[in-house]
């Protein structure tokens, strides 16, 4: 106690406590984002450990109210914290997105581009204010947005896209066997991990 006292204390405090505040900034921004996208099971554990970091580096910086380079590094550690969560959140690209492209042209030959590319894909006629138009409606992993777009605008550079984060799903081409299940995702691991434990005692 009187190392890690003398470490807050002297020069390197204010650096100790603009990394912890990082960490805990950057877990509860991942917390919060996960928690909107319904995965229950790893919530707490992520908040754990985000209090528990928090109060140490919290606690200190109230403990040198006095030292404004303490304050600083409580500040300073916040702000980029949020910056390193929502980084570190993208690029676990937990979850799903839909995607919808409307195209003028190129929309059943995109579609058929696409189901090439491991994606499955709803097509439809529909009527846009200067004609008619194709819309290509699709759900896919987060972390396949990237690969989508660039397919997409391989085949019309012009087409309107929006993508949006379903709620939930259920069924359809991603419940195949030969690709993964609706419902994978950390929830789903940490269900399997307590299945296999349970049976593990059983046995």
């Amino acid at each position: 106690m009187d190392y890690v006292e003398s470490l807050f204390a002297g020069p390197y405090g204010p650096l100790v406590i603009f990394g912890l505040r990082i960490v805990d900034v950057s877990l509860s921004t991942v917390r919060i984002l996960l928690a909107v996208r319904g995965h229950k099971l790893v919530v707490p554990f992520i908040g754990f450990f985000e209090v528990l970091i928090w109060v140490f580096a919290a606690g200190n910086a109230i403990r040198y109210l006095e030292s404004g380079w303490h304050v600083l590094g409580y500040a300073a550690g916040f702000s980029t914290g949020s910056v390193v969560g929502l980084s570190i959140e993208q690029r676990l690209a937990i979850g799903y997105a839909t995607i919808r492209v409307i195209s003028r042209r190129g929309g059943v030959a995109l579609a058929d581009a696409l189901r090439a590319a491991g994606f499955g894909v709803t097509e439809f006629a529909a009527q846009g204010r200067d004609g008619p138009v194709e819309v290509v409606y699709s759900v896919c992993m987060r972390r396949d947005i990237p690969r989508f777009i660039a397919e997409t605008e391989r085949w019309d550079s012009q087409a309107f896209i929006t993508v949006e984060e379903p709620r939930d799903i259920r069924w359809g081409w991603m419940q195949s066997s030969s690709r993964i299940p609706v419902g994978f995702g950390v929830n789903t691991m940490l269900r399997k991990l307590a299945g296999r434990v349970r049976r593990g005692k059983e046995t």
